[in-house]
């Protein structure tokens, strides 16, 4: 099994072209899949779709996983039992016959721009890692950044004042503008913080951790969660990448340039935002005259 988990990250990078952190999280959804087959004694090359649809009934039910993350595993299922055909493991793909689940209707959460002030005010920048912190936040909120692209940023990604260089999913590269509250406590971070954080080590990432190694995404969230909770409020950090798409679509930006700055592959995705006002209503019938109308 081991050599198999092995072959199937190989292809999900070198062939499908998928970025190391997404061969990651396929390879450890694979992990608990082939767990519980073997909690069932159930035979990789034998197991039907009826068994897969039992499997994902115990994922919601001891997990708690919603609508979005069960399609996420139905495709992570069908992309390995794709690999397990082409290795002749198997002659079929099971996972075909699943169903995805309806996408929910649920809006993205934003924050007022009020409330995102009182909470990075709230950030203990008399430290270096709190320095880094209030960086790193100005910086997902600036740009609209996802976490995994944040802490992936090298530190020659900076391509000039005012903007940076961004691996997205897929590997694609973009351009990304971020303003001048982000540029002033990146500039204090760079000057004071990473070079306390980095001591004597070499490290190309942008930002550290405590012990000058790449920041991860876990350690970012958890800082972040510990401030929104002092303003009493459950907020992911996750949150002001919508705050951001919100802002920049209330004050007039077009789906398109929004788009573009999310680094959304499909215009679709971006849409979601236009539920700000009636105005932005009539931009997406602009950029979309093919989809629903929205309801009056």
């Amino acid at each position: 099994m081991q050599s198999i988990l092995e072959k199937y990250r190989i292809r999900l990078v070198a062939m499908e072209r998928h970025s190391t952190l997404t061969a990651s999280t396929y390879e450890s959804e694979i992990q608990i899949f082939l767990q519980w087959l073997t909690g069932e004694f159930l035979d990789l090359s034998r197991v039907r779709a009826l068994e897969l649809g039992a499997y994902l009934e115990k994922r919601r039910a001891v997990n708690n996983i919603n609508a979005r993350t069960v399609a996420k595993v139905i495709s992570v299922l069908r992309s390995f039992f794709r690999f397990l055909i082409d290795e002749n493991i198997r002659t079929d793909n099971p996972a075909d016959m699943l169903e995805m689940p309806k996408r929910s209707e649920h809006l993205p959460a934003v924050l007022t721009k009020e409330t995102v002030d009182r909470m990075l005010g709230l950030v203990n920048t008399k430290t270096p890692l709190g320095i880094r912190n209030r960086a790193i936040y100005e910086f997902i909120y600036s740009s609209g950044l996802r976490i995994s692209e944040a802490v992936s940023l090298n530190c020659n990604d900076i391509a000039s004042e005012g903007i940076v260089k961004v691996r997205g999913k897929g590997g694609k590269e973009r351009l990304v503008v971020f303003g001048e509250q982000a540029k002033t406590w990146l500039k204090r971070y760079l000057t004071e913080a990473r070079p306390t954080l980095t001591g004597k080590k070499y490290s190309k990432a942008l930002f550290l951790s405590r012990n000058g190694k790449r920041l991860s995404r876990k350690s970012v969230w958890k800082s972040y969660a510990l401030i929104a909770e002092l303003v009493g409020i459950s907020s992911k950090l996750h949150t002001l990448r919508h705050t951001f798409a919100t802002e920049l679509l209330a004050g007039g930006a077009d789906l398109r340039s929004v788009q573009e700055l999310l680094g959304h592959a499909d215009l679709t995705t971006t849409q979601i935002y236009t539920h700000v006002n009636s105005r932005l209503k009539e931009s997406h019938r602009q950029f979309l005259p093919k989809l629903k109308e929205w309801k009056k």
